[in-house]
């Protein structure tokens, strides 16, 4: 059996061998993960230090964050000779949307409601614009111009056809519940309008890719602080790629053996075991304009339904 640092590596080769490499969604990933729990900003020369032993050099960080910077993801501020940089506004606003999913779980229990959203006031152009945005945020699509989704409410569809500038155009309604909540036509809808047989491969892949580790680590808990943060900034970032293709609908509408429930348990449980020493890493090689990083705030012990 391979040791826990065996596959820490293995993960770092598994990651290098994406050409090329997705340099700025790793990024992304350390901001969510380890930087905005705690203040959210740090100096490009620290993060740059942090990302190296992945594989990536401080030319490439410069060059995704200034790509970052300029799709509205990251803000940067100079401070003497040094830049420090943070989640914008609107990265933050997608952030939040995106890693909400990763550590909260199982959804809440399904009142058997639907959201509609009819585009067929929109022009085509714009109708598709919006109907991606729409399978972003894990719509489906039911027919032409109707998609709809069992656990977004209608003010959380509204406020995304508002940042889009399409609530006027389009017609939002919600259903009223009816038995049996999961009738078989219904399921038969749902295996149409979403394409669960190749999430679940996903799924499947990340487990064969972290069970080596958590096996490794029930073994034999010998990882190092650094390792521990390579490890935990690759699980989040594999589980995050799979996490943003699910559209979270409920347990009554997902297969019975359904790997996503797998896949959350082996991600919570790996992180619980590694999380102190990735901090402690982070601790020592990450800076703010002030100093060191500020502690993480209550709100990052609250993840997997809580660390402590």
């Amino acid at each position: 059996m391979s040791s826990a640092h065996d596959c820490v590596v293995s993960l770092v080769d598994h990651f290098q061998q994406h050409h090329p490499i997705r340099a700025g969604s790793l990024i992304i990933t350390i901001y969510g993960d380890a930087i905005v729990p705690r203040g959210g900003t740090v100096w490009l020369g620290s993060l740059s230090k942090l990302v190296e032993p992945i594989g990536i050099n401080e030319r490439l960080v410069r060059t995704s964050v200034y790509r970052l910077t300029q799709e509205s993801w990251l803000h940067g501020e100079k401070v003497g000779r040094r830049s420090y940089y943070s989640l914008s506004g609107p990265g933050r606003r997608r952030f939040e949307q995106a890693f909400k999913r990763v550590y909260h779980g199982a959804q809440p229990s399904w009142n058997g409601q639907w959201t509609l959203v009819l585009l067929s006031q929109l022009d085509a152009a714009r109708r598709q614009k919006v109907r991606e945005e729409l399978e972003w945020l894990g719509f489906g699509y039911f027919a032409q111009g109707l998609l709809a989704h069992p656990i977004l409410n209608r003010s959380e569809a509204m406020a995304a056809l508002q940042e889009m500038e399409a609530a006027d155009d389009t017609i939002i309604m919600q259903t009223e519940a009816l038995e049996p909540l999961a009738s078989k036509p219904l399921r038969r809808q749902v295996k149409e309008s979403w394409n669960l047989e190749s999430l679940a491969e996903n799924y499947q892949s990340f487990l064969a890719q972290f069970r080596p580790l958590w096996k490794a680590l029930d073994e034999d808990n010998h990882l190092g602080d650094e390792a521990c943060f390579i490890a935990r900034t690759l699980l989040i970032h594999e589980y995050r790629k799979v996490q943003l293709r699910d559209p979270q609908l409920p347990d009554e509408l997902l297969p019975t053996a359904w790997e996503g429930r797998n896949a959350y348990q082996l991600c919570r449980n790996i992180y619980r075991t590694i999380y102190r020493r990735a901090e402690r890493w982070l601790d020592q090689h990450l800076e703010t304009a002030e100093g060191p990083l500020p502690a993480p705030g209550p709100s990052f012990y609250q993840r997997f339904g809580g660390l402590e």
